[in-house]
């Protein structure tokens, strides 16, 4: 077996090194045919976007070599080596547009000194320019660009983000001033910013982002898993049914869709972590990073996350967005938290129902709501849900209350806003993260949070209201919301739970076990 690498993105050195390569160059070759396009791609982070670039920077370097064995190899194409000018954010930390001034200038610098060339002109895009001119003297230019919205989404919500973004406008600008001397661009990132606020002068570029013909060539698919992987996970697996261990691996690590159409595929990094720490399902791709500036925005914005992933939306949700109307469903979906479960005809156009793709990413980004909401760690959090789950398949509703009464008596007066969405945020996220233990679902009716958990042998209805409201029981008898379950023969428990919003504790409790027979 070929060893497997989590840190390696460089291909060449994955291929002089023996590492394994999953071989998407049938994509690369349909990049690259005709010359002089120039592409945009927006896939979530640790999603394989770096090494393509490398791959891509290989071909056009003609190291033909380092294909031997994979699909570009045979195909006809002249290995050409072209002049490679590659800009990459990846490491861009800056707070201001002077900041990422000097930074940008310090990559044309670099690029410069590469090509024993000296930069010319004042102003940033003028140096630009002259350097793609300078460098084109010895052929047609190839341009990448790397996490292009890095210095965007960082400073997401500082009030000079304008100032920055209007620096990198700029300086892409000069991409199409130059488009007669270059044979190919390719522009990655995580979002996608409205082409008039960033991409206004590329006009020529062409966005492949839920383009069905590229829908996997980021990620795994199924058959790809099954192809390069199968010893690996017949040894791990052991004596354990090989079917079954296949269907955990899909629940924790597959699910992501890029085009209504297009097989789901599996996060390549979260696959390398998991195979490298010998198949232990834990979170890995969310251990890499945490959202801090979506849960900034979230809050801001009052997102309602579970109307967002009960409605279907309109294919309008995954557009672009200006910096100053940014919709955290978009961002959400981009930065690939949520993605495509299914969809529906409506209105002779397809909506979409969301979800999160796997456990890995619904569990953990749970947790990091409950930290941002609630001050919880996520130790704290997965423990809390943990000890819930518990007490629930042991049928045990004095100490489920007693842990609940602990958890929201834990969380800081300053944390929580005193309004009822913090509140269905909280308990959103709470029985997202039960859910990995036993079944459980929250759903939003008439702006009440009201749940309901399965076990093998009970169904609990849950019902949440707030201040001085102790209906809570009586709405769940009222609105018969455990009809639908009375023909189940497991047992049927009913349960109301009061908060105080101003002090953000549990306040009252009622419970009841459901007489069937009385019930219908």
């Amino acid at each position: 077996m070929k060893n497997i690498t989590s840190s390696v993105y460089n291909f060449e050195k994955l291929r002089q090194e023996g590492y394994l390569y999953v071989d998407k160059t049938e994509y690369i070759w349909n990049l690259i045919n005709p010359a002089g396009e120039s592409y945009f791609l927006s896939r979530p982070r640790r999603f394989g976007k770096s090494l393509t670039v490398s791959t891509l920077k290989a071909v056009f370097e003609g190291k033909k070599e380092l294909f031997k064995g994979l699909a570009i190899y045979d195909k006809p194409y002249d290995w050409k080596p072209y002049p490679v000018v590659h800009f990459d954010f990846a490491n861009c930390d800056i707070q201001t547009a002077d900041e990422l001034i000097e930074y940008l200038t310090g990559q044309l610098a670099n690029i410069a000194h590469s090509f024993h060339l000296q930069l010319r002109g004042e102003q940033l895009s003028v140096r630009f320019e002259n350097l793609i001119n300078d460098i084109a003297v010895n052929g047609n230019v190839v341009i990448f660009v790397d996490e292009y919205d890095k210095p965007i989404l960082n400073n997401i919500t500082n009030p000079g983000v304008k100032e920055i973004l209007n620096v990198l406008k700029g300086f892409y600008s000069n991409i199409k001033k130059t488009e007669g001397k270059l044979r190919f661009v390719f522009i990655t990132g995580v979002s996608k910013f409205c082409h008039v606020s960033l991409f206004s002068d590329l006009n020529n570029l062409t966005d492949i982002t839920m383009d069905a013909r590229f829908a996997t060539m980021f990620g795994y698919t199924q058959d790809e898993l099954e192809a390069n992987f199968s010893d690996r996970i017949a040894s791990l697996a052991g004596d354990s049914d090989i079917a079954a261990y296949k269907t955990k691996m899909k629940e924790w690590y597959n699910g992501y869709r890029f085009h209504k159409n297009a097989k789901t595929v599996y996060n390549p990094v979260s696959l390398a972590y998991f195979f490298e720490n010998g198949g232990e399902f834990n979170n890995y791709w969310f251990s890499t990073g945490t959202p801090s500036f979506l849960m900034e925005l979230t809050k801001q914005k009052n997102f309602d996350f579970e109307a967002a992933l009960k409605n279907a939306v309109p294919q309008v949700a995954f557009s672009a967005f200006e910096i100053d109307n940014i919709d955290p469903l978009t961002l959400l979906l981009q930065t690939g938290y949520i993605t495509i479960k299914d969809t529906e005809e409506r209105f002779e156009q397809t909506w979409y129902f969301l979800d999160f793709p796997n456990r890995e990413v619904a569990g953990a980004f749970s947790a990091y709501i409950l930290n941002s909401y609630a001050s919880k760690t996520q130790t704290t959090s997965v423990q809390f849900t943990a000890e819930i789950a518990t007490a629930l398949l042991n049928k045990d509703l004095k100490k489920l209350r007693k842990i609940m009464e602990v958890f929201f008596a834990g969380i800081p007066y300053t944390s929580h806003k005193k309004q009822e969405s913090t509140f269905q945020t909280i308990f959103f996220s709470i029985f997202r993260l039960l859910g990995l233990y036993i079944e459980a679902e929250s759903a939003t009716n008439d702006g009440r949070i009201d749940a309901v958990v399965q076990t093998s042998d009970a169904i609990f209805i849950f019902e949440f209201k707030l201040d001085n409201d102790p209906t809570a029981l009586e709405q769940i008898k009222a609105k018969e919301y455990f009809k639908k379950y009375l023909l189940d023969k497991r047992e049927i428990y009913i349960i109301g739970v009061n908060f105080d919003s101003e002090r953000g504790n549990l306040v009252g409790w009622a419970d009841e076990k459901l007489d069937k027979h009385f019930s219908v």
